[in-house]
């Protein structure tokens, strides 16, 4: 399938730079299978879900990890720090391919080589980071992070530190949301996949089916697909909370994961180190650790998940492939075009979609 097909025409004015003044105040676009679109406010949420259904969130937290320093040169180096490496420097993004020292806030230095890799000259890396860091929005939000920032882009329930970027879609939801959904009788867990640069890395090849992703990291409960097989044949369904939790919970189901409790396994292709979890076996009564790369894309069979809460996504990006393998890409594109004409916000700060 062709990338361009995946490509549509958004007004500058529909990125939102900031969210609602409210989580839970923002615009619910719901797209059901036939075609069907409404238009509701995302508290309307409660009139979808029913007893017995199954509400599964990602709760990784957003770590601050966009920092700003100095060059010996006197000129200014920003980087985004991806991922903690086994000796104890990160992986980086930065612009250009520095290499040197850099200097920032607190006295910390850092050894930058080659634009990539970063290693600081503190063993309290990660208080350095939260006392100084900048929570790294998305480039197209176009303005300085602030403090506030620091609580809009983190869902309430967050609470496992290591993404770089927030699972979007649950930032909608508020505590008071949660606790009548839970009284309603719908069942409401929890998983982390930390999201890393897999998410929003773009595709490059015109063939879609060429791309592959960066793996991320997940963590998942003991029994929970256990639980999502049973949900699901007594009738409940299951309503995934973003495209990281649907991704987890299908790598989980289809056996598309690396399990690093399995010794000997850094070899080994993600789609060949993991078996399908079935509910019912000795590997689901523990902790679930593991990487997943799974790219999901039109022609992708869902096994686990039935309803999907989301936000607009960007063009020719992975979770828009993902929606339009849940809903058919022509019908995501559709609720698309109404959406822009009726004015909704787009991306990770602006309005929510259903999918049924």
């Amino acid at each position: 399938m062709n990338l361009n097909s995946f490509d549509f025409e958004l007004p500058e004015e529909l990125i939102a730079r900031e969210p609602v003044r409210k989580r839970d105040s923002s615009r619910l676009l719901v797209l059901k299978k036939d075609g069907c679109i409404e238009d509701r406010v995302f508290t309307d949420i409660k009139s979808y879900l029913k007893e017995g259904d199954l509400l599964i969130l990602n709760n990784s937290k957003v770590t601050p990890v966009k920092l700003s320093g100095k060059k010996t040169t006197g000129g200014r180096i920003d980087i985004l720090l991806v991922k903690k490496t086994p000796d104890n420097s990160f992986s980086i993004l930065s612009q250009g391919r520095y290499t040197g020292k850099a200097y920032f806030d607190g006295g910390v230095e850092a050894e930058i080589v080659d634009g990539s890799s970063a290693r600081f000259n503190t063993g309290e890396v990660e208080d350095f980071i939260w006392r100084y860091g900048n929570m790294p929005l998305p480039p197209y939000i176009k303005r300085k992070p602030d403090e506030r920032d620091r609580s809009w882009y983190q869902t309430v329930y967050a609470a496992k530190e290591g993404s770089i970027a927030a699972p979007t879609a649950g930032l909608h939801f508020t505590e008071k949301l949660l606790k009548e959904l839970t009284s309603m009788g719908v069942i409401v867990k929890k998983l982390t996949l930390h999201v890393g640069i897999g998410t929003f890395m773009p595709i490059k090849s015109p063939n879609i089916g060429n791309h592959r992703m960066e793996p991320e990291e997940f963590e998942v409960e003991p029994g929970l697909i256990d639980l999502i097989k049973k949900r699901r044949k007594e009738g409940g369904r299951v309503f995934a909370v973003g495209t990281t939790t649907t991704r987890t919970i299908e790598s989980l189901m289809n056996g598309h994961y690396r399990d690093c409790r399995l010794k000997n396994t850094k070899s080994v292709p993600e789609s060949g180190s993991g078996q399908p979890l079935t509910g019912t076996g000795a590997q689901d009564s523990e902790k679930i650790r593991g990487t997943t790369d799974l790219f999901i894309y039109p022609g992708y069979r869902f096994r686990g998940v039935d309803c999907l809460i989301t936000n607009f996504h960007l063009p020719k990006s992975t979770p828009l492939m993902l929606a339009s393998a849940f809903a058919e890409r022509e019908k995501i594109l559709t609720a698309y075009r109404k959406a822009i004409a009726s004015g909704y916000r787009f991306f990770s700060y602006g309005d929510a979609m259903l999918i049924l």
